[in-house]
């Protein structure tokens, strides 16, 4: 048996090693000893499966026995299914040779009591011809020999003759009996060996980066390739130290041993060194990573736009582009049986993209549903040819916490159509195209894919807010053909919405809509439009529709109206609400055509009441189908106040021509001023507007607005 060290020899070895790090606490003198061991001839090694096993073996290595044995099976088993292949077995004949002569020098150095820097720097003169991170895999295999041989005698030696025998040859029973006594040490130890194995990993990592995304121009990885050699070097110092430790432990009596402290200092002081090194080169290691995500993102972002710019026999690639899944995955969620379905079921279909975050309203939702719905039901054929998707569109910046995924699941599980499984389906390049070519910001937008694959909608949602179903095949020339049959007439605003009003058109009735939130001016309008119709003898109605924002404040009007009896109103705000969605988006509609400042009759009434809208009282004045006067409360009212001065023309002209022709006189004496409000979010801001009061071009303004609503009706784009 070989004899044991004194602890003078000890001591002197320890006091030694402090004294060496001492006076090599100059780096740039250690380091130019150590590059100048470093003559690497060319050879690369995936050091990857090595070091895979080498953490095997150290995690393995532990004083906690009953941990390993429940664990043992399955990971044994994983690890034949690893290196069960030629590479990896051919690699381990190559490297044995080597890994054995350092587990001697390891050992031996460690027995004899002699420097920890000359025995590190006699490591690297043997590993000369090695690249950095195999100098560091080779001399942690070589540890684990050692290491772990002397952790499998004590995990063994309770039930195996053999361990136990050779294990008292060691004295590991003598060392586990105290163990408890030898925690503070052995915790010291392992705290250093995982230090030194997240040091290696990350060292791995940087060889791993692919060079075609990330070079040596890059600031951080080139500070991190500087840094590497002395990453390098404390690490197998380290080694070095905790073979040491390990060997003391075996070749003293374990009372020197458990009254000592020099060693559990020595341990923490590496420990504390190679966590400070790691925290550096992670830093690196995180921008470098942000720096390959961009480049990476910013090509999947180009072949998108290749993409959708090339003809496709089928719509396939562009959907499996979008919704990122593997083959053998199942991306979407069936609405109609809340089932994990292939993307196979949108093949050579027309495809609408519902895209939005997970802020999509109720309201918007309960009509989308209404018209996919009424589609199934009433739809012919070529209708059911149509499948939406959910895109669901989330900041990957924040982290995905439950709150979030419940409300991604509770809007997931009313949805009657198709879904994706998971917004991290939808990656960081695609978020990015959907945002820069499809403009989408905050508010929903339904992009139509054709069954090749084609974009012939970059918004659907304006046309299936305005003509539901029949914008079939909600194509943007569908778009076009549908606005070519409309025109300026009362069923166009409130179609869909109100049967009631449908019916008093057909009876030829007055019909007055009017809205605004000033109760006094509601009060003065409906009271004077009812005298004036009684004395006139013409059969009225008035309907009361609101106002875009501010929905408590409408809710109280509503209120009121009802009670006082002044005229119609919608008590379902989600009537309000649709009102103003389609009338909105009746604009954005001809904005996304490019058409918002065609010389149209039409289109001009209908930005004169979105303008009328966002301040004070108006009304639209209505004979059947047939609309006569569109004016702000200004104008409108005075010209009932004034009935006396032109009711005498009724008989001759008819009241809708004397009327109109007063209000003329009135609105070219007040001009109010006209406005348009596009949220800083919407999607496609016109550049510029003309004014549909006098066709000028209206000045652009940047506004803040807060109307105190946290139920705000805010606009779509």
């Amino acid at each position: 048996m070989a004899s044991k060290m004194t602890p003078v020899s000890l001591q002197q070895m320890i006091k030694g090693d402090r004294m060496s790090m001492i006076t090599m606490s100059d780096d740039n003198a250690m380091m130019k000893q150590i590059h100048a061991t470093h003559a690497h001839d060319g050879r690369e090694i995936d050091v990857r499966p090595l070091f895979q096993l080498v953490e095997d073996i150290l995690n393995r290595s532990t004083p906690e026995v009953d941990a390993i044995v429940t664990t043992t099976q399955t990971r044994v088993e994983t690890w034949e299914d690893r290196t069960q292949h030629a590479g990896f077995n051919a690699m381990i004949d190559a490297l044995s040779h080597t890994i054995d002569r350092l587990s001697c020098e390891i050992a031996c150095k460690s027995c004899g009591g002699g420097d920890a820097h000359a025995t590190t720097l006699s490591i690297f003169n043997m590993l000369s011809s090695y690249p950095w991170d195999a100098k560091l895999v080779l001399t942690l295999a070589a540890f684990a020999l050692h290491y772990g041989e002397f952790w499998l005698l004590a995990q063994m030696c309770s039930a195996n003759q053999l361990a136990k025998s050779i294990s008292i040859l060691k004295q590991v029973p003598v060392l586990l009996e105290h163990s408890a006594l030898l925690k503070p040490r052995l915790d010291a130890i392992n705290l250093l060996i995982r230090a030194m194995m997240d040091l290696t990993n990350c060292i791995i990592e940087f060889k791993e980066l692919p060079p075609l995304y990330i070079n040596q121009d890059v600031v951080a990885l080139s500070t991190a390739m500087a840094h590497i050699p002395t990453a390098v070097y404390w690490t197998i110092r380290s080694i070095v130290a905790c073979a040491t430790q390990i060997t003391s432990l075996t070749s003293m009596g374990h009372e020197y041993v458990i009254s000592s402290t020099n060693e559990t200092w020595e341990m923490s002081t590496l420990t504390h060194k190679i966590n400070s090194i790691l925290d550096h080169l992670k830093k690196q290691l995180v921008t470098c990573h942000q720096h390959i995500e961009e480049k990476r993102n910013f090509e999947m972002y180009q072949m998108l736009r290749n993409l959708f710019e090339s003809i496709h026999v089928d719509n396939m690639k562009i959907l499996k582009a979008l919704i990122y899944a593997k083959d053998d995955m199942q991306p979407l969620i069936d609405g109609s049986t809340k089932r994990r379905v292939h993307m196979d079921v949108l093949r050579m279909k027309n495809v609408l993209l519902l895209i939005s975050d997970l802020n999509i309203s109720e309201d918007e939702l309960s009509i989308l549903e209404q018209i996919y719905s009424e589609s199934r039901v009433h739809g012919n054929r070529m209708q059911s040819q149509y499948e939406v998707v959910w895109i669901p569109i989330v900041d990957h910046s924040l982290e995905w916490e439950d709150p979030m995924q419940k409300q991604f699941e509770n809007l997931q599980a009313t949805m009657p159509w198709y879904s994706v499984h998971s917004p991290a389906m939808i990656v960081k390049a695609v978020i990015r195209f959907i945002k820069e070519v499809w403009h989408f910001r905050n508010k929903p937008i339904l992009v139509v894919l054709d069954p090749q694959g084609k974009v012939v909608s970059p918004n659907a949602l304006h046309m299936m807010w305005i003509w539901g179903s029949n914008a079939f095949p909600f194509s943007s020339l569908r778009e076009e053909a549908l606005w070519k049959e409309e025109n300026w007439r009362l069923e166009l605003l409130v179609d869909g919405i109100d049967p009631t009003i449908l019916n008093w058109v057909k009876d030829g009735k007055f019909i007055y809509l009017y809205g605004g939130t000033d109760m006094e001016w509601i009060r003065k309008f409906t009271t004077t439009a009812k005298a004036v119709a009684s004395d006139a003898r013409i059969p009225l109605e008035l309907v009361y529709v609101g106002k875009s924002t501010k929905r408590e404040q409408v809710r109280r009007c509503i209120a009121s109206i009802t009670v006082e009896k002044l005229s119609h109103c919608w008590e379902d705000l989600a009537m309000v609400w649709f009102f103003w969605t389609r009338l909105e988006s009746m604009l954005f509609s001809k904005i996304q055509l490019g058409q918002a400042d065609d010389h149209d009759p039409m289109m001009q009434e209908i930005k004169k009441l979105l303008s009328y809208e966002k301040e004070g009282g108006w009304a639209v004045l209505s004979k059947g189908s047939h609309t006569f006067v569109n004016g702000h409360g200004t104008t409108i009212l005075p010209t009932f106040l004034n009935y006396e001065e032109w009711k005498e023309y009724v008989p001759t002209k008819g009241f809708e021509i004397a009327c109109m022709d007063y209000h003329s006189k009135v609105h070219s004496d007040s001009h109010p001023c006209c406005r348009f409000e596009f949220l800083s979010t919407a999607g496609r801001i016109p550049e510029k507007m003309k004014c549909p009061e006098c066709l000028r071009n209206m000045e652009k303004y940047i506004t803040f607005l807060c109307c105190h609503d946290d139920h705000n009706i805010k606009s779509l784009y």
